[in-house]
C-alpha cells in the first residue's frame, strides 16, 4: 500500500514549486548579460533539487526556481540586478549580482 501511495505522490511532487519569490526578490531585475555602469556585488551559486526520487523535474521549472533563488539572494548582497553566468546544470547555476543606480 505504501509503495502505491509513493508511486502516486512522487510524480505530483516532481511538478511542485519549491521556491517562493520574496518581496525583496520581486524588486530585483534579471538581465541577459552583465550591465555596464553598475557595481559588482559578487557572485552566487544557487542550487535546486532537479530530481524527486526516480523522477526528473521539469527543466523549465527548475530554471525558473534557480532564477527565483538568485533574485531572493541578491537582496542580501545589496544587489538590484542579476544575470546568469552559465546555463543550469544538475540543479546548479552561477549568477552575477549587480547594484545599478537606474
Amino acid at each position: 500500500m505504501r509503495i502505491l501511495l509513493l508511486s502516486c505522490l512522487l510524480p505530483a511532487l516532481a511538478g511542485c514549486a519549491f521556491v517562493a519569490l520574496t518581496p525583496g526578490g520581486a524588486q530585483v531585475r534579471v538581465l541577459a548579460s552583465a550591465p555596464s555602469g553598475c557595481e559588482s556585488r559578487g557572485e552566487v551559486v544557487v542550487t535546486m533539487t532537479d530530481w524527486v526520487g526516480p523522477y526528473q523535474r521539469d527543466a523549465l521549472r527548475v530554471r525558473d526556481e534557480l532564477e527565483i533563488l538568485a533574485r531572493n539572494q541578491a537582496t542580501s548582497l545589496g544587489a538590484n540586478r542579476v544575470n546568469p553566468m552559465q546555463e543550469p546544470r544538475d540543479g546548479r547555476q552561477r549568477w552575477a549580482m549587480w547594484r545599478c543606480a537606474h
